[in-house]
């Protein structure tokens, strides 16, 4: 509360010159009222604001003559007004949500404070100070407009980088299963037309070697030419394997994915741990998915011999109703944080394009020294999409 004498009744002049110096010294507009409502006194700043000369103002309701109505022009009950319950109630308040109305009859945004006046502990009225806020409303009003279409303009670019995103990855996935495609398409002629071709080689050679029992040097050569055609075969089913093995057409993608794992152990002579939990119900996924999830296990396991340098692997494959999950942990090297996030890992943008398309993830954490985890998870909705018959 403020303790002020009331101005018209002080008798100490030099006293009184002083406050009243004090109040127009100031460029924030101060008044006060009495019991009343009346106006006491004004200040030059606050006179100047409201657009009314002190004299007209003293003694004048100020309520009726610049509070009278809300920003609309509705009426405003003075029961209702903040500065009149200063004194009346004994509340205080600070208020930047109303408007002062000028002698012209045009309103402006105000910011103001109202506090009792105590005189020998009686409430004798209250003093008011006041800012016109205007300029800071239109600046607020401006800076709110600015960021509505900051934000508009933030939105629309988000749903073209969505729209656009979501094109690339389809595109990607077109990719992958063109790719795909030609992949079988090659293994199939490599089987049809290479395999056959060395399979008759073999028999011509050893229809030769037959012949040829009584010539040594000749018999000789006869048996390496078979032992050549014989690795050549073996290549040729690894090559149309890395193509597009069968296993995963003909068995499914979890025969697939331990085939992978049977291989890399056999290639790596790696410890290789491996669990596969498949819940009571649950098939497996096939078509583009199935695929998916095959190249981008083969991808891990590829990283994993390529730049691990780890001595033992841990591989979990977990179906059940909410998602599909692999995940593939080593003891190797590790790498620093946010290696993988790198702009010119293609191999793990890849994995990740691939998940991405199906709703799926690969998450990757590593740690120098300690070893890297990668895991990939692929949520039941695309799973129901494309469940092997």
């Amino acid at each position: 509360m403020l303790s002020l004498p009331p101005l018209p009744l002080a008798t100490d002049k030099p006293w009184r010159d002083k406050l009243t110096l004090l109040l127009e010294s100031t460029g924030d507009g101060i008044f006060g009222i009495d019991l009343d409502g009346r106006c006491i006194f004004i200040n030059r700043a606050g006179a100047a604001m409201l657009g009314y000369t002190a004299d007209q103002a003293i003694g004048r309701n100020m309520h009726k003559l610049i509070h009278h109505s809300h920003r609309g022009g509705t009426h405003y009950d003075e029961p209702d007004c903040p500065i009149f319950r200063a004194f009346r109630q004994g509340q205080p308040c600070r208020v930047d949500s109303e408007v002062f109305w000028r002698a012209d009859g045009l309103a402006f945004d105000v910011e103001y404070s109202s506090y009792p006046i105590v005189d020998d502990g009686e409430v004798t009225g209250a003093v008011i100070t006041f800012l016109d806020i205007t300029e800071r409303r239109r600046a607020e009003e401006l800076l709110r407009r600015a960021k509505d279409e900051l934000e508009s303009r933030v939105a629309d670019r988000t749903a073209e980088l969505s729209a656009a995103l979501t094109r690339l990855r389809e595109l990607s996935a077109h990719t992958h299963g063109v790719r795909e495609e030609e992949r079988t398409r090659i293994a199939r002629e490599i089987h049809d037309e290479l395999g056959s071709l060395l399979v008759a080689l073999k028999f011509d050679v050893n229809w030769m070697r037959r012949r040829l029992a009584d010539r040594e040097d000749l018999a000789r050569k006869c048996d390496a030419m078979a032992r050549s055609i014989e690795g050549a075969v073996e290549n040729v089913g690894r090559i149309i394997t890395d193509l597009r093995p069968s296993i995963l057409d003909h068995q499914g993608l979890l025969a697939a994915l331990e085939w992978q794992i049977q291989e890399f152990r056999e290639a790596t002579e790696m410890e290789c741990e491996s669990r596969i939990n498949i819940a009571a119900g649950v098939s497996a996924p096939g078509g583009a998915l199935a695929i998916a999830v095959f190249r981008i296990f083969q991808e891990m396991l590829s990283n994993v011999a390529r730049h691990a340098n780890a001595n033992k692997v841990s591989i979990a494959i977990t179906l059940d109703q909410d998602a599909l999950a692999v995940a593939v942990a080593d003891d190797g090297c590790g790498a620093p944080a946010g290696a993988f996030e790198r702009a010119d890992r293609y191999g793990v943008m890849g994995m990740r394009e691939r998940a991405g398309h199906f709703g799926g993830t690969v998450a990757i954490v590593s740690s120098p020294g300690i070893g890297t985890s990668a895991r990939l998870v692929i949520p039941c909705a695309a799973m129901a999409e494309e469940v092997r018959p």
